[in-house]
């Protein structure tokens, strides 16, 4: 898909441990901006992952990852994390990724490099039992998906204190 049709980008550069001896990414390491990109998106949401999973408010696990390799990234080159949540179930949501070069607008930055989608379950860490995606977390991804706004985390009371923008118990 055209990177114009994601409302969420980041950059990362390539470092030396995600790469091969040959100074290329090894497969890998790819997972690592897996991990970047939904860090990231859900940042620019209002929330931190970590924070709300630590406060018991929704974690998740990845049960499914498929990555296509179109072109290799090497070291020290600026990569464009391009995600976008593109299904949210009853206890899942998927989220796409495609890796650019980040470059002036051209013929070489329009070249895909890799594509990842992640299936992330939510769960419950204490009983390994799957757990509904928190409405309040549906509210907000499907509102930025549709729009690309970011609502107020204030309008969600029960994740806004989870991200701890309030204080636990307070108004």
């Amino acid at each position: 898909m055209p990177r114009s049709d994601f409302k969420f980008h980041t950059i990362v550069r390539v470092r030396w441990m995600d790469c091969d001896a040959q100074g290329i990414v090894f497969n890998g390491a790819y997972l690592g901006y897996l991990e970047i990109a939904q860090a990231e998106y859900f940042r620019n949401l209002g929330f931190s992952i970590y924070k709300i999973a630590q406060r018991g408010y929704f974690d998740s696990a990845v049960v499914k990852a498929t990555l296509e390799f179109k072109a290799p990234a090497r070291i020290d080159d600026l990569l464009e994390l391009h995600a976008r949540v593109s299904h949210i179930g009853n206890t899942s949501l998927t989220l796409d990724l495609e890796i650019f070069p980040h470059q002036a607008p051209g013929p070489e930055t329009d070249r895909l490099l890799s594509v990842i989608q992640a299936v992330y379950v939510g769960l419950n860490a204490e009983s390994m039992q799957t757990r509904r995606v928190p409405d309040e977390i549906r509210s907000l991804v499907e509102q930025f998906e549709a729009t690309g706004e970011v609502l107020p985390l204030q309008r969600f009371p029960a994740l806004a204190e989870a991200a701890e923008l309030r204080p636990p118990g307070g108004k």
